[in-house]
């Protein structure tokens, strides 16, 4: 069974803009997705766990672009899992960004995706 995807309208935004400046974008973000296919949670010192909440786990990726050579993007995404209560499985994409212009992920985003969703 393949992965489910959705994106948040703020993920849309950074995605546009990004994907002007990096035009391999969508082909690594696809790249990205192939993985998540056999290892959602990602693995090794790419992927870290932001926050764990009920059946949703907040992951933080390295996001790699043949655009940017040596740098990368990050990107942020929920993996949601099976519950009662949760009609998506799967993964939603919440933030994209270019570890050259932003130091950190938007904490804030993430807890209003977190309170919003679930």
């Amino acid at each position: 069974m393949s992965m489910n995807y959705k994106t948040t309208g703020e993920f849309e935004n950074d995605f546009k803009r990004l994907r002007k400046k990096y035009r391999t974008l969508l082909d690594d973000l696809d790249e990205l997705k192939t993985v998540l296919e056999v290892r959602p949670l990602g693995a090794g010192k790419n992927f870290a766990v932001l926050a764990r909440k009920k059946s949703v786990t907040i992951v933080k990726a390295r996001l790699f672009c043949r655009s940017l050579k040596r740098n990368s993007l990050r990107i942020i995404y929920a993996f949601i899992r099976q519950s009662a209560a949760i009609e998506f499985i799967g993964i939603e994409f919440i933030e994209l960004y270019f570890k050259g212009g932003k130091e950190r992920e938007d904490r804030e985003r993430i807890e209003r995706y977190l309170n919003g969703v679930w």
